[in-house]
């Protein structure tokens, strides 16, 4: 089984690189993306039962220790399940854990769809305008020059992988200004969404919706900075929305 070549990465190959996840470091990272795209995919449907041990060894060519793992892991995730005398079972798309990374990695490596694309961007809604406002109210000194200085710095990104680092780390800093660790428990999910977002459209390539980007989030960094929770959350809900909107222009397009 070949490994996919840095330059040639697929959507969320790029998006768990980007995350810090590399996709395919190892066999059972290998089996486990391989069957989690194709159980995303549809290869395998819901109810459906997969192939016996011996079919994925022999697909696979691994150990039966490193197909046990994968098939683990993927339980874990809520996919499938595990019969006496019946099999691997995919279980209903309404069991997986779509806040895991890899589960959201492979919607994106096999193409998610418009509603899809609208479910995440209404998750961030529901907790980043929150996350801003309280950020606004009890952001240290520090953490306010941090985001100010990331807005900056979101300006001088040559690559879209850079520019979603910088996205990431400004949205992480946001949730820590909140001084609630739940909120920034939460936040993995909402830099799981950005990241995604970022590898399916960027703003980088396009020098308009770049610098409307950045400086809408400047206009974030700066609300939080002045202690003004609802010009924080008005600030974030624009860029939520912008980024959907620029997301979904994309894949009508695409699809015309």
């Amino acid at each position: 089984m070949a490994s996919t070549p840095q330059d040639q990465r697929t959507s969320g190959e790029l998006m768990a690189a980007i995350a810090g996840r590399v996709p395919l470091r190892n066999l059972h990272s290998q089996v486990l993306w391989h069957l989690g795209v194709a159980i995303v995919r549809g290869d395998y449907p819901e109810g459906s039962i997969l192939p016996s041990d011996s079919e994925l060894l022999q697909q696979f060519a691994v150990s039966r220790t490193v197909l046990r793992e994968a098939l683990k892991t993927l339980a874990a995730k809520g996919m499938i399940e595990a019969r006496a005398r019946i099999g691997t079972r995919v279980l209903p798309h309404a069991r997986w854990n779509l806040f895991d990374a890899d589960v959201l990695a492979w919607h994106f490596e096999t193409g998610p769809d418009l509603g899809f694309l609208r479910s995440l961007s209404e998750i961030r809604i529901g907790i980043e305008l929150e996350s801003a406002a309280l950020a606004a109210s009890r952001r240290t000194p520090e953490q306010a020059a941090a985001l100010l200085d990331c807005a900056r710095r979101m300006g001088e990104a040559a690559t879209p992988e850079d520019f979603a680092r910088t996205d990431l780390e400004f949205h992480r800093t946001v949730a820590e200004a909140t001084s609630n660790p739940f909120m920034a428990s939460i936040s993995t999910l909402v830099e799981l969404a950005l990241t995604a977002a970022f590898t399916f459209s960027s703003p980088v390539r396009d020098p308009a919706a770049m610098e409307a980007t950045v400086a809408a989030h400047g206009r974030i960094a700066r609300a939080i900075e002045a202690g003004d929770p609802d010009e924080a959350r008005d600030a974030m809900k624009a860029v939520i929305t912008t980024g959907f909107a620029r997301a979904a222009a994309r894949m009508e397009g695409e699809g015309a």
